[in-house]
């Protein structure tokens, strides 16, 4: 379930498999492979997991509707580069 749940993550912040591959620190392909269900490393797991909660995700355990995701109120936490909207990005605030 927990592919489901990354992949309505990935969508909801708005992130391309590269994006949410290059915040992971993993290759496209490893999203792509999460995504489609297959297994991977749980260190691996653990990296996208924790981007995507870094980036502002909420994982919401089994609650009698089935597990799923939802935004944190206030946006992304720390420095993460997704803590800039897109839109926003620019040579002053490239780190």
């Amino acid at each position: 379930m927990l592919a489901v749940q990354c992949k309505m993550a990935r969508v909801a912040l708005g992130l391309g498999l590269r994006e949410l591959a290059e915040l992971a620190k993993v290759a496209p392909a490893t999203i792509s492979r999460l995504e489609a269900g297959e297994e991977l490393k749980p260190r691996t797991i653990e990296a996208i997991r924790t981007a995507l909660e870094a980036a502002g995700v909420i994982f919401v355990e089994e609650n009698g509707e089935g597990p799923g995701v939802r935004l944190r109120k206030g946006g992304a936490k720390g420095n993460q580069a997704t803590a800039i909207p897109v839109e926003d990005l620019n040579a002053e605030n490239d780190e």
